[in-house]
């Protein structure tokens, strides 16, 4: 998965396609991501203290990674993300790299 925490994505299908938002965490094993603000789903909460009310709460929900495009911060575009890598004699260097203006992300 080379999408990551912290990363500004474009959400490209879904109720929400068109909008862009922060990576809030990345579920690798799954292929899931939970973007802030996309796919808000309605949760009861029952109250906890006597004389409290219940309440209803959005909390975002988990949407498939292949429904979102990685957004560049050197070029502002939704790219596609590639690996390069560069070894020298002691170590190697591996690095998501732009598609579109194969810059360093």
């Amino acid at each position: 998965m080379k999408v990551k925490k912290g990363d500004n994505v474009l959400i490209i299908s879904g109720k929400d396609k068109g909008r862009t938002a922060k990576i809030l965490r990345s579920l690798p094993k799954e292929r899931m991501i939970l973007v802030e603000g996309i796919n808000l789903k309605s949760k009861h909460v029952r109250p906890k203290k006597q004389g409290e009310k219940g309440q209803v709460v959005k909390v975002p929900a988990s949407i498939d990674v292949s429904d979102v495009k990685f957004i560049c911060p050197k070029c502002g575009k939704a790219a596609r993300l590639g690996y390069k890598i560069e070894s020298s004699q002691d170590s190697m260097k591996k690095f998501r790299i732009c598609k579109k203006c194969n810059s360093e992300v």
